[in-house]
């Protein structure tokens, strides 16, 4: 090779560190803006509020009851949205894009509209809400199940999405081939499509649960008793001030992060060191 055609070659390190550094940069700047309030917040309070509020028994249950609301969630989006996200990566059926944009719908849905719809489903005269209550006593005003109704509405898109994502990945010649050794539909969808997307499903869970956890306007609507850890924290705000519910925001913040933390560790085999799974 001449020495004209290897001069390029000798100089891609260095043009790829020159676009490295400028993905850091531009990168960089969205971290520091998303960091930056969040660092503040952890600050603002000094620890003796922090394990004042932290006693206080009204506090406790209501991040009890956020966590649970979003597990049950997130064990709902699974259920029911995998199958719907390997039907929109995989079938081909009239109307699927309308489907999706169904899926996608609320997400755009401001929560507080989100909360008033479900009232005239699940509310008191609603059209499941009235005969669930009627029949078999379940009432989702007020209740937990009107917190896990109103966490999986908006919550569950990010399951069906990045499921969907994962399932596309998927080379279907895998599939193919699976079935032409002897493995029937529902072991080639146990056995091959559910593991080899995995990761989007479980980034989808991971995002349902945080998005779930955080909810505030649909719940408010729907179920404003019994008060899950948003709801506390606007109350602490309107009763006692910022501090408060500063102080609550960041023991919520640090309860959501360890379980993030132990969310992934589970979906990916192992904790994520140095930036590797």
């Amino acid at each position: 090779m001449s020495e004209a055609a290897a001069e390029p070659r000798q100089r891609a390190p260095s043009g790829a560190y020159g676009l490295l550094a400028a993905l850091w940069l531009v990168g960089g700047l969205l971290l520091g803006f998303m960091l930056l309030p969040l660092i503040a917040l952890t600050l603002s309070e000094s620890p003796a509020l922090l394990m004042r509020v932290a006693g206080m028994a009204d506090v406790r249950a209501a991040i009890e009851l956020s966590l649970a609301g979003a597990f049950v969630a997130g064990a709902f989006a699974a259920l029911f949205g995998i199958p719907l996200a390997w039907l929109l990566a995989r079938a081909a059926f009239p109307g699927r894009a309308v489907i999706a944009a169904i899926v996608d719908l609320p997400l755009a849905v401001p929560h507080t509209v989100a909360g008033i719809a479900l009232l005239f489903v699940f509310g008191r005269r609603g059209v499941l809400g009235a005969p669930a209550e009627a029949l078999f006593g379940l009432q989702f005003w007020g209740s937990f199940a009107g917190i896990v109704v109103a966490m999986l509405f908006v919550a569950a898109p990010y399951t069906v999405n990045a499921a969907r994502i994962g399932f596309e990945a998927i080379d279907p010649r895998l599939e193919m081939v699976a079935r032409t050794l002897g493995l029937g539909p529902w072991a080639v969808w146990w056995r091959i499509s559910l593991p080899l997307a995995r990761r989007g499903i479980a980034t989808g869970l991971t995002l349902t649960f945080a998005r779930a956890l955080s909810e505030f306007g649909a719940i408010v609507i729907i179920a404003y008793y019994p008060k899950t850890a948003p709801v506390m924290i606007y109350e602490l705000f309107l009763r006692f001030g910022i501090h408060e519910a500063a102080a609550m925001s960041v023991l919520l913040l640090a309860i959501s992060l360890a379980v993030f933390v132990m969310l992934r560790a589970l979906a990916f085999g192992r904790p994520i060191v140095g930036g590797h799974r």
